[in-house]
Formats: structure tokens, sequence, C-alpha cells
């Protein structure tokens, strides 16, 4: 390094890089940021729109019209082409918008076949089910869910271009940890039980409104409870903080 002479003030040192925690953690990834965010944690403003606008007009349209289906899957559908579309002319990441696209297709496929307004949720039933078994179990098996994948997104995690799959693992040596990840794993079962436990009644008794109405509010506030819940839990181990990455030793 050329030494600076005498007399000369030391060139700007450049900021440093934006720690990790300086960009929005959103979903899961959210349970090991430093500061816990409920609106960066969901996505966003935008991220929650997205989210509760098709659930939302699907319900408000079918009672306005009376109960019919048509122009209540109509406002749904039109509701998440448009928010694909404004993503795909910003050029912003499409993964949000599309992940509910595809949620809201297939309902509405779903409810177009039997020409049963409640069956625009059997989807997101579903998939609460499906969510649900792997949660418990592994919780039960002492594989907690919520440390494998938040494992994956670790500095040496394989998500990481020095990380390994060892390094995903590297928590479970820590029983207070491995602790903490199976308790929020469990909390995570339970938001996809309880969901089960108040929709599927309503979805038998083809009681839409109502259904639509708590599939709205057990959907995003609901998640970014647990998520809150699930940093609590685990913020208060330092093993949960993820590990400088590892560097290649000087040849």
């Amino acid at each position: 390094m050329t030494p600076v002479p005498a007399g000369v003030p030391d060139a700007p040192v450049p900021p440093a890089a934006a720690p990790e925690d300086a960009v929005p953690a959103r979903g899961m990834r959210a349970i090991e940021a430093e500061h816990f965010s409920f609106l960066d944690a969901v996505g966003g403003v935008r991220g929650i729109v997205e989210a509760v606008l098709p659930g939302l007009l699907f319900v408000v349209v079918f009672v306005a019209s009376g109960q019919q289906l048509r122009p209540a899957l109509v406002a749904a559908v039109a509701a998440v082409v448009v928010a694909v579309v404004a993503r795909l002319a910003q050029r912003t990441p499409v993964t949000q918008a599309l992940s509910g696209a595809v949620g809201i297709g297939i309902g509405a496929l779903i409810a177009t076949q039997t020409g049963r307004a409640q069956d625009f949720y059997l989807w997101g039933l579903l998939v609460n089910a499906a969510y649900l078994v792997p949660f418990a179990a592994s919780a039960l098996a002492g594989w907690p869910l919520v440390g494998l994948v938040l494992g994956l997104f670790r500095a040496d995690g394989p998500l990481q271009a020095e990380g390994s799959w060892s390094g995903a693992l590297a928590w479970r040596r820590d029983p207070e940890l491995r602790r903490r990840y199976t308790w929020a794993t469990w909390l995570w079962a339970a938001m996809f039980a309880l969901r089960l436990a108040v929709q599927v009644p309503l979805y038998l008794a083809g009681q839409v409104a109502w259904l639509g109405t708590a599939k709205l509010v057990m959907g995003v506030p609901l998640t970014a409870l647990v998520l809150w819940a699930s940093w609590i839990l685990v913020r208060g181990s330092t093993a949960a903080r993820p590990g400088p990455p590892r560097t290649r030793p000087a040849p």
C-alpha cells in the first residue's frame, strides 16, 4: 500500500457495506433479524395489499352482488393480474405477487368447476393442512423445521458461496437454540391448526362471507404475530446469530 505523505489528510474511507439486517428481513428470515418490523416481515405495504386485496374483493363483491360467484371471481383474479403486471412494468421482483396469483388462480379454477363459492378457499385449506403435518412432525422428531429453514440462510449455510450443509445444521449442537427452534416450530404448527379449526367448519357449512373474513384475519395479521413470537423466542440465544462467512486461507 502506498504511504500517505505527512501533512496530507487521509483519503476518505468509503462507507462499510450495510449489514444484512439493513435489508428488510421478510418472511421466516425476520425471526433472526436484529430488530423486528411487522411491516417488513410481511413484505411491506405493497406486499400486504397484494396478499389481502384479492380475497377482500372476493368477499365484498360476493356479498354486494347477491352472492354471485362469477363477479367475485373476476374481481379477485383482476386484482392479482394488476399486481403482477404492475411489478413487471416497474421491473420489480414478482415472486410475492406470483405466489399469491397461483393460490388465487387455483382457487378460482376449483370454484368455477364446482360452482360453489366456498371452494374458492379449498386450496388454501389444503395448503394449511400440508404445512401443518411437516411442522408438527419435525418438532416431534427433534428436527424443527424453523431451524432447518433458517439454517439454509446462515452465513455458513449452503446458500452462501463458502457455506455448507454442516453449517446449516450447526444450531443442533446448541441445546438451548434447538429447544427455541422447536418451540417456534410448534408456534407455526399451531397457526396452521388454528386456521383449519376455524375455517373448515365454515367451509363445510357454506358460510362464504364468514369464511372469507376468517381467512383475511388469520392470514397476514396472524402470520405477522407468529413471526414476532418466533423472533422473541429465538433472539434470546446468541447462537442464533449467523457467524461470519468463512474465508479461504491465503495461498
